[in-house]
């Protein structure tokens, strides 16, 4: 299902970030809450044939979400968004990181700090990204990796569990 729902994915090698805009077809409180209910976080984050499992979620400013991401061979790998500001229904941001099962940081692999805003424009919600990275390294690593591809899959999970649950 192709949509006219804004989707701009921009990489500034200056400053070491990700912004990501995108638009999706719901009211702000549905919206909100797909990004910090973790029963609803686990049907949408991981970019299929990836699922997400939370293992425990504390939604409030110094608390951490610790999830796997879990490949169809039932391999886990873990990770954790430590939360640093969270305004209700306008804009959370918390340092993401890979780690083991107990959140013990994996120190080779580059952290990153997200902040999300949430606008609600009528019948859509746009949420604004920017993942910002310690180096330009760190960034180019994350980029490797398929983080625009698989980020690009997790948010039409999101669209597809928006358009079961609207309306």
């Amino acid at each position: 299902m192709k949509s006219n729902l804004k989707f701009d994915f921009t990489v500034n090698k200056e400053n070491n970030t990700v912004h990501v805009e995108r638009e999706f077809a719901a009211n702000l409180e549905l919206v909100w809450e797909a990004w910090t209910n973790p029963a609803i976080l686990d049907q949408w984050w991981a970019p299929k044939p990836y699922r997400t499992k939370t293992k425990s979620m504390d939604f409030r400013e110094g608390g951490m979400w610790l999830y796997a991401m879990i490949s169809p061979q039932d391999e886990k790998h873990w990770c954790k968004n430590d939360y640093h500001q969270i305004e209700h229904q306008k804009s959370f941001s918390g340092l993401d990181a890979f780690c083991d099962e107990n959140g013990t940081l994996n120190k080779d692999m580059p952290r990153t700090l997200w902040t999300n805003r949430f606008t609600e424009n009528g019948k859509t919600t746009t949420v604004n990204i920017v993942a910002q990275y310690e180096s330009l390294a760190d960034l180019e690593k994350i980029i490797a990796l398929g983080f625009k591809e698989g980020f690009t899959m997790a948010l039409e999970n999101l669209d597809q569990y928006i358009q079961a649950h609207s309306g």
